[in-house]
């Protein structure tokens, strides 16, 4: 960072991933981090819970805006349809930050030390599908159609993830494989 004192938290994320692609991200730590940020540790605890939360970027953020979303879905419109367009909508990536999103997702989806806490945030995830779910079928969050629904829909998402990021050469649209999926898995059903 050149001796510049970060001041926001894009910018440390930002700083983090630099140190990740350099020396891995199980070779980088949070004193790593804070130094090249120009801050102490401390303050990237202001930031970040831990550094395993850093790859996560704003997911509290979006999943907040995902169940704003859901919640604004008009009563009669059906319910995998509403799932399907809000999971597009939360995945959607602008075109110039694609190349950062697929790094992010690289470390998401493929890092070993992050699959632990990976499993906390799907947790997250899958709440806000379940607690849709229940809202509109008149079950408990915690029964079996909204986790069922909610762990399908996981399923699918990180499907199409994977795919998106096997086929790093081809120019697939991120949101159009989400789409795809959610629908390939609506006509599975159909069989």
């Amino acid at each position: 960072m050149s001796g510049k004192k970060v001041t926001s938290r894009a910018e440390l994320e930002q700083v983090a991933f630099d140190l990740f692609e350099r020396h891995g991200f199980e070779h980088t730590t949070v004193d790593d981090i804070a130094a090249a940020a120009g801050i102490g540790r401390r303050t990237f605890f202001r930031y970040f819970r831990s550094k395993n939360d850093v790859p996560w970027g704003d997911f509290d953020g979006e999943l907040a805006r995902m169940r704003r979303r859901l919640r604004g879905v008009p009563a009669g419109e059906p319910l995998m349809g509403s799932i399907r367009q809000a999971i597009v909508d939360f995945n959607r990536v602008a075109p110039e930050q694609l190349p950062a999103h697929r790094k992010r997702m690289e470390l998401i989806l493929r890092v070993p030390a992050l699959q632990a806490y990976s499993t906390l945030r799907y947790a997250d995830w899958r709440q806000v599908i379940a607690d849709f779910v229940a809202e509109r079928t008149g079950q408990a969050a915690d029964a079996l159609l909204p986790q069922a629904v909610a762990y399908a829909m996981l399923g699918v998402a990180v499907a199409a993830y994977e795919q998106w990021l096997s086929n790093a050469a081809a120019d697939d649209d991120l949101g159009e494989l989400l789409d795809e999926a959610m629908h390939t898995l609506s006509t599975a059903f159909a069989l």
